[in-house]
């Protein structure tokens, strides 16, 4: 079953010219799609493409058969940088989805609660963004973006800042909410190996062009220790060599 389709994607700036050219990709419910490339590859212009906040000048991205013009409910966002508002508290962040849309109800807090003792912050709910680690505060954001129960998930490298380790736990934990939510992810990073280890299929972007997916075939659930394994480091090796194929 196709969830999320993208048809022929072309897109230009003004000051750069053609960044997206004939991008055709399709999400299957539940997939987590990864796409890497190098800078300036235009896979970030992709994710805002298929998450509707740019519209492709040719070409169309679809989401359960409809069109999509505009990012919708079904939709959920998780960037590099967390944006948590510094006034709320935790909770109140990771609700603000739902408050934007009026007043939020006792069974919506719950489930924000639940959320955050999910990602690991059941006591600290009552804190300030200020008062957090920056893997707790991506942690606040990835519970932000499900607090809408989205069918689907757009991220833009969103561990790219932190040190290994938390990085590390963190790609488990959101593997884990994933599975449990049943929601689909289009993942944008630069990392190859949490491309391999986080996606179902991984996509190369090299100026603009999106070549073939890779079916990264891991058993899940996903665990730290694959990534030592093989199996995990040929994978990698393949995009390697995938990329280092791209170079003039």
């Amino acid at each position: 079953m196709i969830f999320l389709q993208l048809n022929g994607l072309h897109f230009a700036y003004p000051e750069r010219g053609e960044v997206v050219h004939d991008v055709c990709l399709q999400l299957a419910p539940g997939e987590i799609h990864g796409l890497i490339g190098r800078s300036g590859c235009g896979k970030t212009t992709v994710l805002k493409l298929a998450a509707g906040l740019l519209t492709p000048q040719q070409g169309q991205v679809q989401l359960k058969g409809e069109r999509v013009q505009q990012p919708t409910a079904e939709m959920g966002f998780v960037f590099q940088a967390p944006t948590l508002l510094n006034w709320l508290s935790v909770l109140d962040n990771v609700l603000l989805p739902l408050s934007l849309h009026g007043s939020v109800t006792d069974s919506q807090r719950a489930y924000g609660l639940a959320l955050l003792n999910q990602v690991g912050l059941s006591a600290h709910g009552h804190d300030k963004p200020h008062q957090l680690s920056g893997g707790q505060q991506s942690r606040v954001a990835i519970a932000r973006a499900l607090i809408t129960r989205p069918a689907v998930l757009f991220m833009d490298e969103p561990f790219a800042a932190l040190d290994a380790i938390t990085r590390d736990e963190l790609q488990r934990d959101f593997l884990a909410l994933c599975q449990s939510h049943g929601t689909a992810v289009l993942f944008v990073t630069h990392d190859m190996g949490e491309a391999v280890y986080l996606a179902d299929r991984v996509s190369l972007m090299h100026e603009g062009r999106m070549q073939a997916p890779l079916p990264i075939d891991l058993p899940r659930p996903r665990q730290s220790a694959m990534r030592y394994t093989p199996a995990f480091n040929t994978l990698c090796e393949q995009l390697r060599h995938a990329m280092d194929a791209t170079l003039p």
